[in-house]
């Protein structure tokens, strides 16, 4: 897996197909094809496996006759480090503070969605 310091952005479509990679950890196109939630064209996801490779997130293994297989080279966790990070950035100044705040007091979080940061503040309180 690659390193926690490099910074990975994932597009919508990168995202969605990252899922299935992640999910089943070794695919064809046609596999994402067959997987995916809406209608994506072989092409398109050909292009976007193609483009992750290029990123160095997938990983263009061997052929199974004219297809070939890709693993995932970054975690599912990796992936939403950084894009939180690149979230933070683009909109809180790179504060990684300002971002929790403001998801904290977004209307959106509901009481068990703070119970559930809360425990996870002891966690790692804890731990430490």
């Amino acid at each position: 897996m690659a390193k926690a310091s490099r910074r990975i952005e994932l597009t919508k479509c990168e995202s969605e197909v990252m899922d299935i990679v992640w999910e089943k950890e070794c695919v064809t196109v046609n596999d994402v094809v067959d997987a995916i939630d809406r209608d994506l064209a072989y092409t398109t996801v050909l292009t976007t496996m193609r483009i992750l490779e290029d990123k160095k997130i997938v990983h263009r293994g061997k052929k199974i006759g004219r297809a070939y297989t890709y693993t995932p080279l970054i975690s599912r966790q990796q992936a939403r480090e950084g894009s939180l990070k690149a979230l933070a950035d683009q909109f809180f100044g790179g504060s990684t503070r300002s971002l929790v705040l403001s998801m904290v007091n977004s209307k959106g979080v509901t009481p068990e969605d703070i119970q559930a940061m809360k425990d996870e503040i002891a966690k790692i309180e804890e731990s430490s």
